[in-house]
């Protein structure tokens, strides 16, 4: 398995992203795709996941109402829609792969992408 993520920017407080990952090779009947986050000096955070093939979803408190993880299996791409960004949300996102349903701990993830960058200014 392996991920592409893409969309990351520099958006102002209040306004919104979407990402993108791209998934290629072979994945599980039931498994993950999750999106975490790290910022400076900071461990990976879990930010939501998604569960194939139920579509099961959850998600941070932190990030509760403000983002929407979706998949598009068509595309074999899941995104995360970031609505209402604060600069608390400025982190390096990643998105990520685990053979096991409903993971949402980060040592559950096996397949990691590449970070892509969310710069939130005040």
């Amino acid at each position: 398995v392996q991920l592409q993520a893409s969309g990351g920017g520099l958006v102002q407080a209040g306004g919104c992203l979407r990402l993108s990952c791209a998934v290629s090779g072979r994945t599980f009947t039931t498994s993950s795709l999750g999106w975490f986050r790290q910022a400076p000096g900071k461990e990976h955070e879990f930010v939501a996941s998604i569960t194939r093939p139920t579509r099961r979803t959850s998600y941070a408190d932190s990030v509760q109402g403000r983002f929407t993880i979706s998949r598009d299996n068509a595309r074999n791409t899941i995104y995360l829609q970031m609505n209402s960004l604060n600069p608390e949300d400025t982190a390096v996102y990643y998105c990520a792969y685990s053979g096991r349903p409903g993971a949402t701990s980060s040592y559950e993830y096996g397949v990691w992408g590449q970070g892509t960058q969310v710069t939130v200014s005040s």
